[in-house]
């Protein structure tokens, strides 16, 4: 390992570790690289910094990912790890913690046969052997999973193996956007297939629903291990049947006919085999033009259905429009095979810059009578109501969750989930009972299912057979003038105009923050210490923050909210419920506690603040870590107020898709107490503003959005010249 990983794993900076191999005789004397770049044999920097009483700063995952980069690529060691990390998985802690703790020769002997017992047909991967040079990574590997669970270590190993490969636009998705798709599954479902099962996501959610027979197929080697692997975790009672190769162009289940597809098949892909799949018998609806790959996938779907069978697949926007689809989409509605069309905000999925929408099919039963509508549902409706002022905003009827913050990655998407958008950031529950509440509805009496103002509505399949055959949900969903009450919409725009008001005034006192004076000719110099350095020496403890799908089951329910990173970001008071919160002793909230997102990003949102009495009592969420510092020797906003400093969050800092946050490497000034509670002081004020202009901002937008929306729907008449009251 070099220098700078040394840093990383101890909580310290480069040259802390630059001072201890110039000071210390027994520091570890280096076992290659150069003199410039020297490198270290990790288990002997451990031990070293074991007795010295410095204990690691790396999280589980991130000791894991060291022991793999050691390895150095090609080693094979990744691949040849992931039937141990299934073995691990039925090991308890102590189990774990005694194997872990043997010499090198008998731990890879010992590793081998827990990981050549389990079933060679269900893994699709030969025999694997263990040598003592193993014995690092196979260490890491069994740490993780006693820490951080099953998953996140089978995670790690994947994502080293696509590095590796050079794979590109591998996404994962969701969980809860898994779920959601699941459950649009009629129940009793026990065969599904997923042709595109990337990490097996979907499969696992469609395991917990109660299917019992699972097929799944990716062209990537490494991605349909990862999926044989964690369903022998998650579903170990199921029979699952994954295989290696191109569905479309090489069928692996070519014979097999499902209850259920649940699918996130690959967008935009050009070269899908149009030519030379031109007369295959799948496409009962149309030959799939050469840029929609997307219509192959949903005929190569319906064509594994049971007459009656249902296929959910996540889908790109422009599926609905383009013109090249039109006459597969008016194949589909007319046939009856297309059920069901829900958007999803953007941001929900990668790729992250697109909301997504979701295509639920039935294979039409030969006899049955035909389909008389189609059901919409606008599930992305208040984001872009917001930002539109339509008339979904104006009559407060839209119901979709905001979506989450950070970049896209444009590319195609396997179904996968580690890297998902957080779960934390995203009403999932929300949305889900919303999307599952209207679709129930329908299948219980569609002729007599009158919708949702704004929300849903089912169409009648004449009036979707038209020159476009747009099945945007959004096209058809949107709230009309006639549902709008002119006199109550007059009585929300008076609401909205004195809480704008007020909001005016708190940011006008916010904004009185003193006379700030210059600290000298030049900038202060700080002596700073590590948040580790200060939690060995009791200023302070770190809560460190878990992260979805680490070990521990979620909670059944929670008498108490949960505090999450989007809470943080965008300063709301706790809001995550039991889908947020992992049972195993979660940790509890207290007021002047400090709180730091563990993954950074989002312009303007909120890094660290100091928890007050609406957080008090919450539990604490995923990607959260909560420092408790001794109110006696840390002021608090002055520690939130520093911890949360751009140059102190990208110093502390790794990743590039996902920047995760390791609190131990954040650097706070050492000053005196009374001085800590000046800095504290100010650093609140500017949190007060900060609040202060969000909310003003917020309610501007949205009053505007509302008197836009009510004077293009008739609903409003401008003001008389003059006059500030806006009257019918």
């Amino acid at each position: 390992m070099t220098a700078a990983e040394i840093s990383r794993i101890a909580g310290v900076t480069r040259a802390t570790v630059s001072n201890w191999r110039r000071r210390h005789d027994d520091f570890p004397a280096p076992s290659g690289g150069t003199e410039s770049s020297p490198l270290y044999d990790l288990a002997t920097v451990q031990e070293w910094l074991k007795g010295r009483g410095h204990s690691s700063s790396a999280s589980p995952a991130e000791e894991l990912r060291t022991a793999l980069r050691l390895r150095g690529a090609g080693a094979g060691a990744t691949v040849r790890l992931f039937p141990l990390v299934a073995a691990a998985s039925r090991l308890t802690p102590e189990e774990l913690t005694e194997l872990a703790t043997a010499p090198d020769d008998q731990l890879a002997t010992r590793a081998e046969k827990a990981a050549a017992g389990l079933p060679a047909a269900v893994l699709g991967a030969e025999p694997v052997g263990y040598g003592p040079d193993d014995a690092g990574a196979v260490r890491a590997l069994l740490g993780c999973v006693r820490e951080a669970g099953a998953q996140a270590a089978l995670d790690v190993l994947a994502e080293r193996e696509l590095d590796e490969g050079a794979a590109s636009g591998v996404y994962q998705t969701p969980e809860g956007l898994a779920s959601l798709m699941a459950r649009l599954l009629p129940a009793g479902a026990a065969r599904v297939l997923d042709p595109a099962c990337g990490s097996g996501t979907l499969l696992v959610a469609a395991a917990r629903c109660g299917a019992r027979e699972l097929f799944g197929q990716d062209t990537l080697p490494v991605q349909a291990q990862r999926t044989a692997i964690r369903l022998l975790i998650a579903a170990p009672d199921a029979e699952a049947a994954i295989r290696v190769g191109d569905s479309l162009r090489d069928d692996a289940f070519a014979d097999v006919t499902v209850d259920a597809v649940l699918s996130n098949p690959p967008f935009g892909d050009r070269d899908w085999g149009h030519d030379e799949l031109a007369y295959d018998p799948r496409w009962a609806y149309g030959l799939p033009p050469r840029f929609e790959s997307e219509l192959a996938w949903v005929q190569h779907a319906l064509a594994h259905l049971e007459a009656g069978g249902h296929a959910v697949m996540l889908l790109p926007p422009a599926l609905a429009f383009r013109s090249s689809g039109r006459r597969i989409r008016q194949e589909l509605i007319r046939s009856g095979a297309l059920r069901a069309v829900v958007s999803l905000p953007a941001r929900a999925a990668y790729p992250l810059h697109v909301g997504l929408q979701i295509w639920v099919l039935q294979r039409p039963e030969p006899g049955s009578a035909d389909r008389a509508s189609v059901l919409f549902v606008d599930g992305e409706g208040e984001q872009r109501d917001t930002a539109t002022g339509t008339l979904g905003t104006a009559l407060g009827t839209s119901t979709a969750g905001s979506g989450t913050r950070g970049g896209s990655r444009p590319g195609r998407s396997t179904g996968s989930s580690s890297a998902a958008p957080s779960s934390a950031a995203f009403d999932w529950a929300g949305l889900t009972d919303r999307v599952l509440t209207q679709w129930s509805a329908f299948l219980a009496d569609a002729e007599t299912y009158t919708g949702e103002a704004g929300v849903a509505r089912a169409v009648p399949v004449v009036d979707l057979l038209d020159d476009v055959t747009d099945i945007t949900p959004a096209r058809h969903v949107r709230a009309t003038a006639a549902d709008i009450d002119p006199a109550a919409l007059v009585v929300r725009v008076t609401e909205l105009r004195e809480r704008l008001g007020d909001a005016v005034a708190s940011l006008g006192t916010a904004s009185t923050l003193g006379d700030w004076q210059p600290s000298g000719e030049s900038a202060r110099e700080w002596r700073t210490a590590t948040v580790s350095d200060l939690a060995r020496g009791g200023a302070l403890t770190v809560q460190r923050a878990a992260a979805p799908g680490s070990r521990g089951a979620k909670a059944e329910a929670v008498d108490r909210p949960v505090l999450t990173a989007r809470d943080i970001a965008e300063d709301d008071p706790p809001s995550g419920g039991a889908g947020d919160v992992l049972a195993d002793a979660p940790q509890t909230v207290a007021a002047g506690d400090v709180l730091v997102r563990a993954l950074a990003g989002g312009e303007g949102a909120t890094m660290s603040r100091v928890a007050d009495d609406r957080d008090a009592g919450a539990l604490l969420g995923p990607n959260v870590h909560l420092l408790r510092p001794d109110p006696a020797r840390l002021d608090p906003w002055f520690l939130a107020g520093f911890l949360g400093a751009e140059d102190n969050i990208a110093s502390a800092s790794t990743g590039s898709t996902q920047v995760h946050v390791t609190p131990g490497r954040l650097r706070v000034p050492l000053l005196p107490l009374e001085e800590q509670r000046r800095y504290g002081e100010a650093f609140h004020r500017v949190h007060e503003l900060r609040r202060a202009v969000r909310r003003t901002a917020d309610l501007a937008a949205e009053s505007a959005a509302v008197l836009t929306a009510g004077l293009t729907a008739g609903a409003l008449q401008p003001p008389d010249s003059g006059r500030n009251d806006v009257s019918t």
